[in-house]
């Protein structure tokens, strides 16, 4: 199946990198190459773009699509391992980064990749294609584990029951397929939240995040792509669900904290100076017209955050 996805928030990506022709950029997320390939087009000769990917099929899809620039490369490699990656170039500070987080519309389409619960697929779930599977996940944690994750990482409030239908399931043999885990969160759900919207949703994503270690790789991948920004850079984050956004937001507001000393000293001796500064105070969403166009856009959020001047750290 050939690699397809809709770059989200294109425009507004690329006019909140406010792209220097002779720059250097990552895109930490290619994906298919949509924003890989637009941030290339903006660039000079002299400029340079680096793409990553964990994925080997968007590795392969974005190096063919990036073929007819010269100044942009494909790494296949997780966003959280960038510093390694940059110092393995020669390369200090970049103007500029980008990431796309989540999963991306390939992944969803693609039935044998495991994630979504609309068609019968192995249980797989790996964005690498390497590593634990969502079937090792479901059929072998336990089922306070399973519970844990799925109300922390799917924020649902049925998780204890679906949790402990998994485990009556598998004691009769294991889960395997996709279908078989949408049926047993199916049957641990009120009618009334089956009716409101598919209640496979949240567990689906919960089990996608654990198999992935999504959460943590983001973590480390802000951090390292913050202090790996020059002075001025950007870096532009798409999230798609809460938990995404709400870590990005509270790592970018810490960067653009400045003083932290108690409200009652009388002058300021920590010296503590903000380390950045917000592009946009609020998260950029997708217009009507996009959201018609590619309904994938619906829940996602644009952040940007600039690196202030006098860092050079």
């Amino acid at each position: 199946m050939e690699f397809r996805h809709i770059p989200v928030l294109l425009n507004e990506c690329i006019e909140g990198l406010d792209i220097r022709p002779d720059g250097i950029y990552a895109d930490l997320t290619a994906g298919g190459g949509g924003h890989s390939s637009a941030i290339a087009a903006k660039l000079s000769d002299k400029g340079r773009l680096i793409a990553f990917d964990r994925d080997p099929d968007a590795v392969k899809a974005a190096s063919a699509r990036l073929a007819e620039y010269s100044n942009a490369m494909v790494v296949h490699s997780n966003y959280s391992d960038l510093r390694s990656v940059l110092d393995d170039l020669g390369i200090d500070k970049v103007d500029g980064i980008l990431m796309d987080l989540g999963v991306s519309s390939h992944q969803l389409d693609e039935e044998s990749r495991g994630f979504s619960y609309h068609s019968d697929a192995p249980l797989d779930m790996r964005m690498s294609q390497t590593g634990m599977s969502a079937a090792d996940i479901v059929n072998t944690f336990s089922e306070r584990e399973l519970a844990d994750i799925i109300f922390e990482y799917g924020e649902e409030k049925f998780s204890r029951r679906i949790a402990s239908n998994i485990i009556k399931q598998r004691e009769i043999a294991p889960i395997e397929t996709t279908l078989q885990l949408a049926d047993i969160i199916r049957a641990s759900v009120p009618q009334k939240a089956r009716r409101e919207k598919n209640p496979c949703k949240k567990t689906f994503q919960a089990i996608r995040i654990a198999v992935n270690g999504e959460l943590d790789h983001l973590s480390k991948g802000l951090d390292e792509a913050f202090y790996s920004l020059k002075p001025q850079g950007r870096l532009a984050v798409i999230t798609f669900h809460s938990l995404e956004d709400r870590l990005v937001k509270q790592r970018f507001a810490g960067w653009c904290k400045g003083c932290i000393c108690p409200p009652d000293f009388p002058q300021c001796v920590c010296g503590r100076k903000p380390q950045g500064k917000l592009v946009n105070r609020k998260p950029i969403e997708a217009n009507e017209q996009e959201l018609e166009s590619n309904n994938r856009s619906r829940s996602a959020k644009l952040r940007i955050i600039e690196r202030s001047a006098e860092c050079n750290g």
